[in-house]
């Protein structure tokens, strides 16, 4: 446990983005290597707590709009179920000492008690809850494992869509502007913006809907408007 803690210490005070670019440089060169490279890498960066947005980007930008939306989902599910059992077994004080006194996670944990897998997907498809953070937490619970990770899988697929897609882009007009890929026409630049808004629009409305049905199954004064005000969401 003190080990993990030194790790965590040390990964949250090393220059982590400026790595994290030098890495998917490195990961670009590496041809098909570098699919197995990146979804290890997400794993690494999903256990120790740290922001995993510019990898999601980032695989988008490397691998495509496919190849990126597929090691990108594959490493954050690992990544947050290697989490999961980090929690339930081997660092189960400290997660308990991390989330005590958190009255959200309290209601998290008696909602899923009376709903299991549906409070994993519906939290996955929130922005609200804080990813690394609720990986662990979700080990105190009783939600079996195999629920939470096809839950896990399934609700973060929309907001990973959406990010891989921007790096997709990107990454597109960056060959582009290097030689490296034939320049984009404006008809298809205009399909590709079309197909972006498209994705985050639904993106949007299913994080509406599963705010909705959050505030249904949450105990309003842990997760309502009123709480929120009065306490603001705590990140990891």
């Amino acid at each position: 446990m003190l080990a993990l803690a030194a790790v965590l210490v040390l990964a949250t005070t090393l220059p982590v983005q400026d790595y994290t670019v030098h890495a998917l440089q490195w990961i670009e060169g590496l041809g098909f290597v570098g699919y197995a490279v990146f979804a290890l890498l997400y794993v690494l960066f999903t256990v120790l707590f740290l922001p995993g947005f510019i990898l999601t980007v980032g695989g988008g930008a490397v691998f495509g709009l496919v190849g990126g939306f597929v090691v990108v989902s594959l490493g954050s599910t690992v990544g947050a179920c290697a989490a999961f059992l980090i929690g339930r077994f081997l660092a189960r004080d400290m997660v308990e000492q991390k989330v005590s006194g958190n009255r959200r996670f309290v209601a998290i944990d008696a909602a899923v008690g009376r709903q299991g897998w549906k409070i994993v997907f519906l939290t996955r498809m929130s922005p609200v809850f804080p990813f690394n953070l609720i990986n662990y937490a979700y080990g105190l619970t009783r939600v079996p494992f195999s629920h939470y990770a096809l839950a896990s899988w399934i609700g973060m697929m929309p907001g990973t869509l959406v990010y891989v897609y921007i790096g997709s882009l990107a990454g597109g007009v960056a060959r582009a502007a290097v030689g490296e890929a034939p320049e984009t026409g404006t008809l298809e630049m205009v399909m590709q913006g079309v197909g972006l808004l498209a994705t985050i629009a639904v993106t949007l409305y299913i994080t509406r809907i599963a705010r909705r049905a959050l505030r249904d199954e949450l105990p309003q004064d842990e997760d309502g408007p009123e709480h929120e005000k009065a306490k603001p969401e705590r990140s990891a």
